[in-house]
C-alpha cells in the first residue's frame, strides 16, 4: 500500500515578496530550499498562519541566502508581505517505508536556516 507523508517542513517563514505580475508559483531562498530538502519544480502546500489559506503551487528557487519567501501570481493574492507560512511537500510511498521515514522539518530564523 503506498500513501501520503510528510516529506519537508519549512515552519514559520515570513513572505518577504508578493509579486502578482510573475506566472505563479513561489520563490524560495535556495539554503532553506537545501535545508529542507527541497528542489525548484516541486509541488508544496503554502499555509498562512495570519489568515488561514492554503495553496499549493511549485518552488523556484530564489537567491541563496536572501532569505526570499515571494509568492508569485495569483498565489500572491492569498498572502500579505510579512504574513507568516508554512511550506509543505508531501511524498508517496510504501506504508512500510513509511514508519521509518524521517522528514526534513526546518524552523528558519529570519528566514535564514538557523546554525
Amino acid at each position: 500500500m503506498m500513501i501520503e507523508v510528510l516529506k519537508s517542513k519549512l515552519h514559520c517563514v515570513k513572505v518577504t515578496e508578493a509579486n502578482l505580475n510573475y506566472m505563479g508559483s513561489i520563490t524560495i531562498d535556495e539554503d532553506l530550499m537545501d535545508a529542507a530538502n527541497m528542489i525548484a519544480g516541486e509541488k508544496v502546500q503554502i499555509v498562512n498562519n495570519n489568515n488561514g489559506e492554503r495553496f499549493e503551487t511549485y518552488i523556484i528557487k530564489g537567491e541563496r541566502g536572501s532569505g526570499c519567501i515571494c509568492l508569485n501570481g495569483a498565489a500572491a493574492r492569498k498572502v500579505q508581505v510579512g504574513d507568516v507560512c508554512i511550506i509543505i511537500s508531501y511524498a508517496m510511498m510504501d506504508f512500510e517505508e513509511a514508519r521509518s521515514f524521517k522528514p526534513a522539518v526546518v524552523f528558519p530564523e529570519n528566514n535564514k536556516v538557523p546554525k
